[in-house]
């Protein structure tokens, strides 16, 4: 899954954003050590489509789309949006990018200023940007207010620490929408909320999507929330792009055993079902700091041999519209062997 290459490109004309080779790594303190967070990740999203971007906690998901929106500077590679190489614009060229690109935090308490009421907070990037006069910028944040089901009348004078998480959330999504943005990045906007809650955004940011024609990167380690809002999914291991494909074929047909592990993790609801009888990888992510050679999840993966030890694997097309960055991609129907075997046994490295 140490996974390189830009196989899984689409044309740059045919994209809003696009992604190139990009790498964002942290220095340790004094220690000398460095953090490769992210190491050469592509990817690209279409406007309109949704894409979706997996993977455990750790893999550098979050970081990337903070990279994407230049709030952490890349080290290497570029960001394109809209046709503008984010990485070489700096000062107020940047700043200039900023209402048509927008995020939704994880945290949406904590993401919101608790000094300034909600009216204020929605409004905040309409007065910055001078966008229409004062009434038409107080007939716009009572519409996105009223869209994502926020009474304004009654929520416009209260201040975030009012309010639950999920309500929260929408005023969150209510403030990203109000600049009428070509994209946003969904970090993490379901995880801290109840289930029940859950469904509410999910069904509300596909609403929200449709009435102000939005273009999404959606980022969540649950591959079952991501399915349903997803047009193409891109899954992630330590700071690496692993498999890219349509959401369906992904489900149906996981080309990489990380994927097929991370499937396997959703929780099935069958009470006879025990979670140890199910097939997967153990183990922990390895350090950022100090990566295995080769492919990263070697260390993890019921497939590894020598070769993924000492050889990167390039990103590749497997199936139409389906690629993955493994020398031994999974066969349709195929599924992961359990248990998996021990180191020394002839059938792995030692790792």
């Amino acid at each position: 899954m140490a996974g390189h290459g830009t196989a899984h490109l689409r044309p740059a004309d045919e994209v809003l954003l696009r992604v190139e080779s990009l790498v964002v790594e942290f220095p340790v303190g004094r220690t000398g050590l460095t953090v490769h967070a992210v190491s050469d990740v592509s990817i690209d999203v279409k406007p309109g489509e949704t894409l979706g971007l997996v993977g455990e906690s750790g893999c550098g998901k979050s970081t990337t789309g903070r990279a994407v929106m230049q709030l952490v500077r890349p080290k290497g590679g570029s960001v394109t949006f809209d046709g503008h190489d984010l990485t070489q614009l700096k000062g107020e060229e940047l700043r200039e990018t900023r209402p048509k690109l927008q995020m939704i935090f994880q945290d949406p308490i904590s993401s919101l200023n608790p000094r300034r009421r909600i009216r204020d907070i929605v409004r905040e990037g309409l007065d910055i940007w001078k966008i229409g006069d004062d009434a038409a910028r107080n007939a716009k944040v009572t519409e996105v207010l009223e869209t994502v089901g926020i009474d304004p009348e009654a929520a416009g004078p209260r201040r975030p620490h009012e309010f639950s998480g999920g309500q929260c959330q929408r005023i969150s999504i209510a403030r990203a929408v109000a600049t009428e943005p070509k994209l946003i990045i969904c970090d993490e906007p379901v995880s801290a909320l109840d289930v029940s809650v859950q469904a509410q955004i999910l069904n509300l940011l596909q609403e929200m999507k449709q009435r102000y024609g939005l273009t999404l990167i959606f980022i969540a380690h649950d591959l079952a929330v991501v399915k349903n809002v997803s047009d193409r999914v891109a899954v992630m291991y330590l700071g690496k792009i692993c498999e890219v494909s349509g959401p369906d074929e992904l489900y149906a047909q996981p080309a990489h055993p990380y994927t097929a592990a991370l499937l396997l993790a959703i929780p099935v609801p069958d009470p006879t079902v025990r979670p140890a009888e199910r097939s997967g990888v153990g183990g922990e992510i390895p350090s950022p700091v100090a990566p295995p050679s080769g492919c990263r999840f070697r260390t993890r993966c019921l497939k590894a041999t020598d070769r993924c030890a000492q050889e990167e694997p390039e990103i590749r097309e497997v199936r139409p519209d389906h690629f993955v960055a493994c020398h031994f991609p999974m066969e349709p129907g195929e599924t992961l062997a359990a248990p998996a075997p021990t180191a020394g046994n002839g059938s792995h490295p030692d790792i």
